[in-house]
Parts: structure tokens; C-alpha cells; sequence
């Protein structure tokens, strides 16, 4: 988890919704044209509790789109293409969305280079770690807002 609790995050009592990453609500949103749905995520979006957005597509990427991942701070895919520009301007349309909705807590999608809150892979496409945030978590990280990923989240809704 990078900021907030996930207590906090999931505040029943707020008043505004949580932001969450799409794909996270099974929507076929991720760059392999899946979902990758959560149970926690799946009770707020039934709650009518989540803000769904994925920066990535906002920005005018494909579903599907050749897997990309961050090297020294830019957004690039396995074949070499630098699509920093189009990960920015998603990451700021989302971010409008978000604050106009009120929205200052996020469950974001662990790993991803939009979304990635603490760790993303390094670049070399190779399934390696590093310490760092996607370019929408960094965004919403210097806006304020409380941040988890789904992997901070207990599996079942409630526990």
C-alpha cells in the first residue's frame, strides 16, 4: 500500500466514491483485453460506491495493446514504442473524473505502469519488481488521495 489505510479507503460513512481501476470491476479494459475483477471491488461497484476509470485507455490506447512498462520514467512498450504521452493524458483526464466526483481515495491495480502504487516492473520485461508508481498513481499520490491496490484488500467483502 502506498498511502492511506485500507479501512480508510473503504470508509463506509464517505460520502463520496472510491476510484477505482476498471479492470478491477471486471471490466476488459487491461492491455491483454481481460479483466482482473476483486470481490471487494465488485461489492462497492454494486453499491454503486465506485468511480471506474482506466487512465490508459482515456488516453486513447487500444484494448487489446502490446504490454508496456516503465524505464526511467517513461511509459514504453515491448517493442520499443515510447507511449509516455498518451499514459500522461489519460492520467489527467482520469484525474479530472476523480475530482469532479469528489473522490480522494483509490484502489488502484497493483503492478500496472498507470496504476502500480509501490511497485512496478522495471522495463526490462522480464518480470522484474521495482520500487515506484505508475504514472496515474504518482499523479493521484501528489493530489493527496489515499491509495491501495487490490492486493491490500482482504479477499471476501466485509473481512
Amino acid at each position: 500500500m502506498l498511502a492511506g489505510s485500507v479501512d480508510d479507503i473503504l470508509n463506509l460513512n464517505a460520502a463520496a466514491p472510491v476510484l477505482v481501476s476498471a479492470c478491477l470491476a471486471g471490466v476488459a479494459c487491461r492491455y491483454n483485453g481481460l479483466g482482473a475483477p476483486h470481490p471487494v471491488v465488485l461489492r462497492l461497484v454494486a453499491q454503486g460506491r465506485a468511480l471506474l476509470v482506466c487512465p490508459e485507455v482515456l488516453g486513447g490506447l487500444a484494448i487489446p495493446r502490446a504490454p508496456v512498462e516503465l524505464r526511467a520514467g517513461r511509459a514504453v512498450e515491448r517493442g520499443g514504442r515510447d507511449v509516455t504521452a498518451e499514459f500522461e493524458a489519460g492520467a489527467r483526464k482520469a484525474l479530472k473524473l476523480a475530482l469532479a466526483a469528489g473522490c480522494s481515495r483509490a484502489i488502484l491495480k497493483a503492478r500496472s505502469p498507470s496504476c502500480g502504487a509501490g511497485w512496478v516492473y522495471d522495463g526490462g520485461f522480464c518480470g522484474v519488481l521495482t520500487p515506484g508508481d505508475g504514472i496515474f498513481a504518482a499523479l493521484l499520490q501528489a493530489q493527496g488521495f489515499a491509495l491501495c491496490t487490490e492486493e491490500d484488500l482482504p479477499q471476501e467483502p466485509g473481512t
